[in-house]
């Protein structure tokens, strides 16, 4: 399963330029940059504080006294002064050395929104780098020049060490870079193409740019833009399986939510309520003489499950908002000048939530494969035809389809195992307790692309039974959805190749095509 549908499909973002200040970047302009290719640029407060606390480094580079981080080995290796010479030497070995990943090349769009959150931090001025050190990142983001980062080799505590050394290797001018146009250069020819400099770090610099959380932030940031879209197509999904399935909407009204006042859960049924406002299909069957008592769980439940979804998600930005407005850096300057060691490297707090995340990205997943059953079983689907095949037995209809969403939510419900409660002591047991933060944002996003997919199978599995039910007529909302997909998909009939049908319907998911075109008709859904 490929982890890079959403990477490519956002065609909301403009591109513009992004400011780097003191404060807090907002998760857009992550989004913005990581993405939408948007320039960025540090403000003069920024440049103002940056230039002030490396006077302070400098102050301390010089005094023989020795201080971690400055004039001091790394690590487990921090017992050794350093002299004065061997400084540069120092940070350019401690770089080299922890650029250390190995496996896949990581998504551009992680790498940038990596390099834009230390930066982010670099500008806050409790780093100690030059000037012309946060400088540089700026100027290779803005050029579009990305360094090449490996799947494996962050532990996710003293930070993001191996991805993030490799962004500073490539500022450095080695190691290797794709250019704006994705072509794999040395960096060093890179660097000269773009008219940029390679960087000599200086005391501190080389550990200020690979000590954060960087890189597992960025995917927290980028993965919860995700997950709020998708959570409103899921209730789009819902609605149009809820309605295939001669399902009712009753179970939705407001009174009957507010019984169990969950925010999630009052939103995700107020959108249902409006998806299936106007269905002619709804009312045919809402009269007294309807034997159907009750709905099944992964219809009646939609909103409770699409509900606590979004409060897990809530609490996940909230927590992105506390890192994005956090200086991670060991030793930091403080305000008042003082260089102090400290553990705020460790990504406990974000792995927590990315862990959460998978496990609400399974579960969503889950319901909608079960609808999706719901409608290919002749016994459960009212009166559609086996498989919605258009002569079963001869033709099989979306019987497969279903297959591969129950390998995917499989898959899914393995991605939910959280990476957090792991633990590998390193650096000969200085380093005894660590987070896995990368590793849990990592299977964060190939979650979210089984959900893309997952979702995408439901709607164009609802989007058959829907025509199937003709001459009955769905809601306005969700028969715009409907709409959408015959665009790009015909309509039933007998057996045709599936599997570019699903990539199409995947892409208009992954997109927001088809949640644009639910909030066409009823507004902005929440």
């Amino acid at each position: 399963m490929s982890s890079n549908t959403l990477l490519s499909e956002d065609h909301t973002l403009a591109a513009g330029e992004v400011e780097v200040g003191v404060g807090a970047l907002a998760p857009e302009d992550v989004v913005r940059v990581a993405r939408g290719n948007a320039t960025v640029r540090l403000s003069e407060d920024a440049l103002t504080v940056i230039a002030a606390s490396r006077t302070r480094i400098e102050a301390l580079a010089a005094d023989p006294k020795p201080v971690y981080g400055v004039s001091t080995g790394f690590g487990a290796l921090a017992t050794r002064h350093i002299p004065l010479e061997l400084r540069t030497q120092l940070q350019r070995s401690l770089v080299r050395s922890h650029a250390a990943g190995s496996g896949a090349e990581v998504e551009r769009e992680v790498i940038r929104a990596l390099m834009l959150l230390r930066l982010s931090t670099l500008a806050t001025g409790r780093t100690g780098v030059r000037v012309e050190v946060a400088q540089a990142y700026a100027s290779m983001l803005s050029a579009g020049i990305t360094p090449v980062v490996h799947e494996y080799g962050s532990l996710g505590c003293s930070g993001d060490l191996a991805p993030l050394s490799h962004v500073a290797l490539a500022v450095m001018g080695e190691g290797m870079v794709r250019d704006a146009a994705g072509t794999l250069m040395p960096a060093a020819e890179a660097l000269a193409a773009a008219g940029l400099e390679p960087m000599v770090f200086a005391e501190k610099e080389g550990l200020a740019l690979i000590n954060g959380t960087d890189g597992m932030l960025g995917m927290l940031v980028l993965a919860c833009h995700d997950l709020r879209r998708l959570l409103r197509l899921a209730d789009v999904t819902a609605s149009m399986s809820v309605e295939g399935l001669l399902g009712t909407d009753k179970v939705f009204a407001a009174d009957l939510q507010a019984l169990r006042p969950q925010p999630g859960q009052a939103s995700a049924a107020s959108n249902m309520v409006r998806l299936l406002q106007g269905s002619g299909i709804v009312a045919s069957h809402a009269t007294p003489d309807c034997t159907v008592v009750q709905d099944a769980y992964s219809l009646r439940c939609a909103p409770q499950v699409a509900g606590g979804a979004r409060d897990t998600l809530a609490h996940a930005e909230r927590i992105a908002s506390y890192e994005l407005a956090s200086a991670v850096d060991n030793p930091v300057v403080t305000l008042d000048g003082r260089v102090e060691s400290n553990g705020n490297f460790h990504g406990a707090p974000v792995a927590y939530v990315l862990d959460f995340l998978a496990i609400v990205v399974a579960d969503v997943a889950s319901i909608s494969e079960r609808r999706t059953d719901r409608f290919l079983d002749r016994a459960r689907n009212h009166g559609l035809p086996p498989f919605l095949a258009d002569d079963p037995g001869v033709d099989s209809g979306h019987m497969i389809a279903q297959y591969t969403q129950a390998a995917i939510v499989s898959e899914l419900k393995r991605l939910a195992a959280p990476s957090s409660v792991d633990s590998i002591p390193s650096s000969a047991m200085q380093e005894d307790h660590v987070s896995m933060g990368w590793s849990a944002a990592r299977k964060l996003r190939r979650a979210i692309d089984g959900l893309t997919r997952v979702l995408a199978i439901e709607a164009l599995t609802a989007a058959r039974a829907l025509d199937l039910r003709a001459p009955l007529e769905p809601s306005p909302a969700t028969g715009a959805v409907r709409d959408r997909i015959r665009e790009s998909v015909q309509g039933p009939g007998p057996d045709r190749y599936l599997a570019p049908e699903i990539e199409a319907v995947v892409r208009l998911a992954a997109s927001g095509e088809l949640l644009a075109g639910a909030e066409a008709v009823v507004g902005p859904l929440s």
